[in-house]
This record gives structure tokens, C-alpha cells and sequence, in this order.
């Protein structure tokens, strides 16, 4: 039993970014605030990568500021040509984690990658967003909170089920900003932790295929 628990909170470790964020870094309260326009329904992404083609829905419904985010960064080419930097299937399966904008520089060296954010170029400012939970049965989405009580959980409307992709972030609940990981398997200990915001509906076999130093080529939103 302890070797299982030392097991679960070093694979956690992959989804956390080690950056802190900048001084001049700005958050998100919500939508109201949000610097890129939260999503209302749903987006279709698709993602080449140098293993094959993958589909993502981004809910916007049940996550409208994180994948109103992720939305405005496919829409920017923040994504192509980035690596995924971390791979984790052992000792069993884990994340696949890419995202980092820095890592579409090739010079940038491996263990550097996994600190990056991004930086919107109009401003110099880095931006970060809040983490972001939806509840069955709540009007909005309670955003800087992370949720540990079981019954909650049983309620969240997004979870980890296997191709749920979700923001990478630190330790504090709204460091996230560009990078995300794909479950590879059911990952119910994440629940309340980290913003699910949308899943892989095609391609989740090449996700299988994906390792360490793959890249996306390009992601584009379907017209």
C-alpha cells in the first residue's frame, strides 16, 4: 500500500510546470476578465503530430475559460512544432504532457522544457489561468479551488476518464497557461486537481504511440 501511494505522487510530478509564474504574469478571475474569449458549445482540434493525426472536442460548455485558452492558442500557432517533452507509462500508464511554447525552439535543451508559458507578444505578459471545475447541477463553473470531497467529485461534470485532456500547472491552482497532458488511462486521483477541458475523440490509439521528443506539426481548429 505505501509503495502504491509513493507510486501515485511521483507520477503527479509530470503535470506540474516548475516555473513560477512572472512578476508581470496576469490571471484570470473568470470569464468576465479573461483575456482570450472563453468558449461557448464546443470546438473541434486537429492535431498532426509527427505519429499521426489526433481529433480533440474542447468543451466549452463545461469549461468555457480554459478551453476558450486553449482555443485562441491553437488559433495563434502557439502549438506547432512543440514538443512532448513528458512521457510517462510506467509502471503503468500515465500522461503524455506537451504544450511548452519554448519547446518549438530546438536549441532549448530537454531538461529545460516543461518551465515554459505563454507569453502574449502584444504585452510581454505572461498569461496564466485559474483552475476551472464545473459541477453538475451549479450554474458556473467555480474557478481557484481544488476539490477533494468525494461527494463533489461525483458530480464533476469533465473527469480523467482515458483521452481526457487537461492543463498542466504548479503547485498553485491557477498556474496554468499553455501546457496540457492527455490521460492514457482512467485517472479518477486527478479529479478536483487539475481542469479537464475537452478529449480525444479520434487518434487515441497514436497516443498510445507517443514518446518523448515527438512533436505536434500543427494544430487548427475545424472550420
Amino acid at each position: 500500500m505505501r509503495r502504491f501511494v509513493l507510486w501515485s505522487l511521483l507520477l503527479l510530478l509530470p503535470l506540474m510546470v516548475s516555473c513560477s509564474p512572472s512578476p508581470r504574469a496576469e490571471v484570470a478571475r473568470g470569464c468576465a476578465d479573461a483575456e482570450a474569449a472563453c468558449l461557448q458549445g464546443k470546438a473541434t482540434v486537429f492535431m498532426s503530430t509527427s505519429r499521426g493525426d489526433i481529433t480533440i472536442e474542447v468543451d466549452g460548455d463545461a469549461a468555457p475559460l480554459t478551453a476558450g485558452n486553449f482555443v485562441d492558442l491553437v488559433r495563434r500557432g502557439t502549438y506547432d512544432g512543440t514538443m512532448f517533452h513528458r512521457v510517462v507509462r510506467e509502471p503503468v500508464p500515465f500522461v503524455v504532457q506537451g504544450g511548452d511554447p519554448q519547446s518549438s525552439d530546438r536549441s532549448v535543451p530537454l531538461s529545460q522544457l516543461g518551465t515554459g508559458s505563454f507569453v502574449d507578444p502584444a504585452n510581454g505578459v505572461a498569461r496564466m489561468i485559474p483552475l476551472e471545475l464545473s459541477f453538475d447541477g451549479e450554474d458556473a463553473p467555480r474557478y481557484s479551488r481544488v476539490s477533494s470531497n468525494p461527494s463533489e467529485l461525483q458530480d464533476l461534470v469533465l473527469t480523467h476518464e482515458r483521452g481526457a485532456v487537461a492543463m498542466a500547472r504548479s503547485q498553485a491552482p491557477d498556474s496554468a497557461s499553455a501546457q496540457f497532458y492527455i490521460a492514457l488511462r482512467p485517472l479518477p486521483e486527478l479529479d478536483g486537481r487539475y481542469a479537464v477541458f475537452g478529449r480525444v475523440v479520434k487518434g487515441l490509439d497514436l497516443v498510445d504511440t507517443i514518446e518523448q521528443g515527438d512533436r505536434i506539426q500543427t494544430a487548427r481548429l475545424s472550420d
